[in-house]
């Protein structure tokens, strides 16, 4: 541990905490304001179609100058921040922005981790990056949570916003991404089959997420326990970082990819089906275990697919196709909520994620390494 990676660690919470919050932030400010839960989804959508669309743009630019990051990252502040005291079409416009200006920091302080350790232990820092995030994807929702109902519905985005900045500034003092000096949209594109995977993950995600606190309704369950059900979930993430990261596991990092991303999507199919919070708990906690090693693996396994100076774009595409699945499944839900039930809704997010993951799978056998 150096004073840089100490550092970079500032940075990655100060830069994910705003993601990790703005879903269930928007849920409850749907529901203090008249569009209830479904407002909230179709909220999220719009800030994660943000998120695409500023990771597809951004991160594609990734090693051709370090400038866009603070600066997306003081953007991104600033619509947070206006965020609460705007209505109709600003809001949307504000989330979206919120959304699309820091989108390719993920991608880049990925990139910035593995220039800071050895080869060798680039496998050990993903896997305490997946512990870092799940720590702060554990926090995130409890924060959203308490800070909407005991404070205000807007306070979650006011404290975003002063976490982005925190970012914007520390950056200056990381290393910037590989510089880019050639063409790279064709390395990119042989990657697509694992791309999909991480859209596959985050439908999931976004289904379980966005319609907890429904399901919990659903279930005559107080829908407060949504914060504390996702931080077991997030924790339960980062045991399976740890337990992932202690050892090397038989087989590739692709196959190991496939195989627990079956198990997280065959575990959150039966959470539906458990009966109260205890079923509802001991479901997130196998899903949970099974997610984390699913995303360690599938940094891997791109890793080893792609030459190193695509590295920081690729993870920032890999970003952009986890908010097309989590975009596509919060539009959907919403939907599926309003004609029928939140465990239909989160069972049709299962649906989608299955047919992904058997067209990543197959599709991999097709694609020539780059």
């Amino acid at each position: 541990m150096t004073r840089q990676l100490w550092l970079w660690g500032l940075v990655a919470v100060a830069t994910r905490l705003p993601v990790a919050m703005a879903p269930m932030a928007l849920v409850f400010f749907g529901r203090a304001g008249t569009g209830g839960y479904s407002f909230g989804a179709v909220a999220t959508a719009v800030y994660v179609i943000g998120e695409i669309v500023g990771a597809s743009v951004l991160g594609a630019r990734l090693g051709r100058g370090r400038w866009q990051l603070p600066w997306g990252q003081a953007a991104g502040a600033l619509a947070f921040a206006v965020t609460p005291f705007a209505d109709g079409p600003a809001l949307f416009a504000l989330v979206f922005l919120a959304g699309a200006a820091p989108a390719a920091a993920p991608g880049g302080t990925r990139a910035m981790l593995t220039a800071l350790v050895p080869e060798s232990q680039v496998a050990r820092a993903l896997s305490a990056e997946a512990v870092l995030s799940q720590i702060v994807w554990a926090a995130a929702p409890a924060l959203a949570t308490a800070l909407s109902l005991l404070i205000h519905p807007g306070a979650p985005m006011l404290v975003a916003a002063a976490f982005l900045l925190v970012a914007a500034v520390l950056l200056r003092w990381l290393p910037e991404p590989e510089r880019v000096t050639a063409p790279i949209s064709r390395s990119l594109l042989s990657a697509w089959p694992i791309f999909l995977t991480s859209s596959a993950s985050n439908a999931l995600f976004a289904a379980t997420e966005l319609m907890l606190p429904a399901l919990l309704e659903q279930r005559h369950i107080a829908y407060g326990w949504s914060g504390p059900m996702l931080t077991w979930f997030a924790l339960a993430c980062a045991a399976g970082a740890v337990i992932y990261g202690l050892r090397t596991w038989p087989g590739t990092a692709r196959q190991h990819s496939l195989v627990l991303l079956v198990g997280m999507t065959a575990c959150i199919g039966v959470t539906v089906f458990l009966p109260g919070l205890p079923g509802i708990a001991a479901g997130l906690l196998v899903a949970g275990l099974f997610q984390a090693g699913a995303m360690v693996s599938r940094s891997l396994s791109l890793r080893e697919r792609l030459p190193s100076h695509t590295h920081a774009a690729a993870y920032s595409v890999m970003y952009a196709f986890a908010g097309i699945g989590y975009g596509g499944s919060a539009s959907i839900s919403a939907v599926a909520l309003e004609l029928s039930s939140a465990s239909t809704a989160i069972l049709i997010g299962v649906a989608i994620t299955a047919v992904i993951i058997a067209v990543s799978a197959s599709a991999e056998r097709r694609v020539p390494v780059s």
